[in-house]
């Protein structure tokens, strides 16, 4: 195996928990192609094995402590083995859910997950790219899927130089797979829906919102409505608001899928939505702002800040007295002190007095390791309206 030698510096970041390493700090390259590098420090100190990818800015990723290890097939399937165990009883509440969450799981860039009898992966480095084979195989042989997919689509394969592709690896795996989450049911498209095919990260917060939904309910951002179907199960009435006509097709599908009645599919800006619901007076008793990232990079926080603050403030201003509001940001860039601040200032500026009832983050298939920020992005709030 070939040796990379660091700096003290980015020997001193995985000394403190974080598994990358720049290409600034890589001293000597090791003289190899993509795939598994022994790495040193200045003095030859062993640290690890890193994943390596030649052409990226993260060029090193800690995958093993153990210098004298060998990534063979058979350490990809223990490693495999023991990450995947920690997902047990998960399948009594829902039948999709994450397997491996990259850094999370001491897997860096490897993401898998289980939609019923299928697996759907996404390799989003050069380095762990040169094990395709043995994590097939391993994934194979532990989950027994009909089929496994690759939804190697995403745009930071191209920072790695790799090809953007959605590739069938293993077996057949369906255009459309119904998903079962405490209690709903839904249609994921693991070939061409968002992300691997379904938003599998809100699965806990869509279960607390179903628990507290009440009378006239929003759902903004509804997507395929998914967390309108929940709040249905509860509120009296569910508004599915969406700019995509196609989305909002998909929601009415889901509802009609659940033999579920007492929902509207609105096709609208959800930021002119609010507006004029608030120039009309209407109130809704539960609301539910779970937006696209408005802040995707630093440069744009300031910008996502502003969007956020807006419309959570008139999402505030609709809330019938005792009204509950459930928002959500998926932007790792605006961090959960950022997030708090938001929220404080616009329930300052909405005259409201609202209350914090929960905060709320990543399910236990989505592991935030305190000490890789990276790993954790949802960031959720349960609210409450408490004056009259």
């Amino acid at each position: 195996m070939h040796t990379a030698i660091v700096s003290n510096r980015g020997a001193r970041r995985w000394d403190a928990g974080h598994p990358w390493i720049y290409r600034s700090d890589v001293i000597e390259r090791p003289a190899t192609d993509a795939g598994a590098v022994r790495v040193v420090d200045q003095r030859g100190k062993p640290l690890g094995i890193a994943l390596w990818s030649p052409r990226s800015e993260i060029s090193l990723r800690l995958i093993e402590r153990d210098v004298d290890a060998t990534l063979d097939a058979t350490w990809w399937r223990h490693k495999l083995e023991h990450v995947i165990a920690r997902r047990a009883g998960l399948d009594a509440e829902a039948n999709a859910y994450r397997l491996v969450h990259g850094e999370g799981d001491g897997l860096p860039s490897l993401i898998v997950d289980r939609y019923d009898r299928w697996l759907v992966v996404q390799l989003m480095s050069a380095g762990l790219e040169h094990f395709r084979t043995e994590i097939v195989g391993a994934l194979r042989d532990i989950a027994r899927p009909q089929g496994i997919l690759a939804r190697n689509d995403a745009s930071l394969r191209v920072k790695e130089g790799l090809a953007t592709e959605v590739e069938l690896l293993d077996g057949e795996v369906p255009d459309e797979i119904e998903v079962h989450e405490h209690g709903v049911r839904y249609l994921a498209a693991p070939w061409r829906g968002q992300k691997t095919g379904a938003f599998l990260d809100q699965r806990e917060n869509r279960a607390l919102v179903g628990r507290v939904a009440r009378g006239r309910a929003l759902d903004c951002f509804s997507y395929h409505g998914s967390f309108a179907l929940h709040l249905a199960r509860r509120a009296d009435h569910v508004t599915a608001l969406d700019a995509s006509a196609h989305a909002l097709t998909r929601a009415e599908e889901n509802f009609r899928r659940n033999g579920l009645d007492n929902g509207t599919f609105v096709e609208a800006n959800a930021f002119e939505y609010l507006k004029a619901r608030e120039r009309d007076r209407t109130r809704f008793d539960t609301i539910v702002l779970d937006p696209p990232a408005f802040a995707k990079t630093r440069p744009a926080l300031a910008a996502g800040l502003r969007g956020y603050k807006e419309i959570n403030l008139r999402a505030m201003r609709l809330l019938a007295p005792g009204g509950l509001l459930f928002t959500a940001s998926c932007s790792y860039h605006l961090t959960k002190p950022l997030f708090l601040e938001m929220l404080e200032a616009a329930a300052a500026d909405s005259g409201r007095r609202v209350v914090l009832r929960e905060l709320r983050g990543q399910p236990v298939d989505h592991p935030e390791v305190l000490t890789i920020p990276e790993t954790g992005y949802i960031k959720g709030a349960l609210l409450e309206a408490t004056d009259g």
